[in-house]
């Protein structure tokens, strides 16, 4: 065991022998921390929060109370290979937020950015990648495989079906079940959720350039037309000047089983 001794530690918690605790680290009542834990410098943990497995949790991540980092997967092919969580930096994860350990068949490695805000209940499940600055809001399921970029915001209540991509910038609003690939900087809403049009307001606060904006929104005008692949792929060999809308085709043209998630 490796306790740095700036850690403020109540009496009630459990660190496992083994379990790494940085600098300036507080561990509130009744948590119980795992033998292969590592947790870097700054990170809190409120009370009765649970971690075990090969966990890595990130500088200045605050996690609130009942959540449970590491645990096994909830997949019935996981017989007991050594996976891991891998956390980043300056994450708020609220109360009762699951986060399950990767699977050999999905690369070994469920892992998040830096400064992203899991609310309370949701859910992060194996061999999930989720990028930085990334928004779950309460009671939202991430189901296996699946890969968050960057900025993206999912409205509470929502499920996302394993192996599904969510491009960078995209939201998706309450209560949406998302079975498709999410093209960057789309807005997706409904109980089978369909692409509603392009997230202006992210764009416009995350200061887009007006230009950038036009641009995207003819490159998903033409997108409509016609099936997805089909239509980025004759644009892309017409030439894309504008930066997003060449995120967006690249996107499109990637690696991907899955279909898209088209207008309606």
């Amino acid at each position: 065991m490796a306790i740095d001794h700036s850690a403020v530690i109540h009496p009630s918690a459990v660190i496992e022998e083994g379990a790494v605790i940085g600098a300036g680290c507080h561990i509130g009542p009744f948590c119980h921390i795992g033998p292969e834990v590592v947790l870097a410098a700054g990170v809190e943990l409120k009370s009765h929060v649970v971690i075990t497995g090969w966990t890595e949790i990130g500088e200045g991540t605050t996690v609130f109370p009942f959540a449970s980092l590491g645990q096994i997967p909830q997949d019935l092919k996981f017989k007991g290979e050594r996976t891991r969580l891998a956390i980043g930096a300056r994450n708020r994860i609220r109360e009762y937020v699951t986060m399950n350990a990767g699977t050999e068949g999905g690369g070994g490695l469920t892992s998040v950015g830096d400064d992203c805000l899991f609310m309370a209940n949701s859910h992060v499940a194996h061999d999930v990648q989720i990028g930085n600055r990334v928004i779950l809001v309460n009671s939202v399921a991430i189901a296996g495989h699946c890969h968050l970029e960057d900025d993206v915001i999912v409205g509470g209540l929502s499920g996302v079906h394993q192996w599904v991509r969510i491009g960078r910038g995209a939201i998706i609003g309450a209560l949406s079940m998302v079975t498709a690939d999410v093209i960057p900087h789309a807005l997706v809403a409904g109980p089978r959720a369909g692409l509603e049009g392009l997230n202006l307001v992210g764009l416009k606060r995350r200061g887009t350039a007006r230009a950038e904006i036009s641009a995207l929104r003819e490159l998903y005008m033409a997108l409509s037309e016609g099936n997805f692949r089909e239509q980025a792929r004759k644009l892309n060999e017409e030439g894309i000047d504008s930066d997003l809308a060449r995120e967006v085709l690249d996107f499109i043209l990637g690696p991907s089983d899955r279909s898209f998630l088209t207008p309606r």
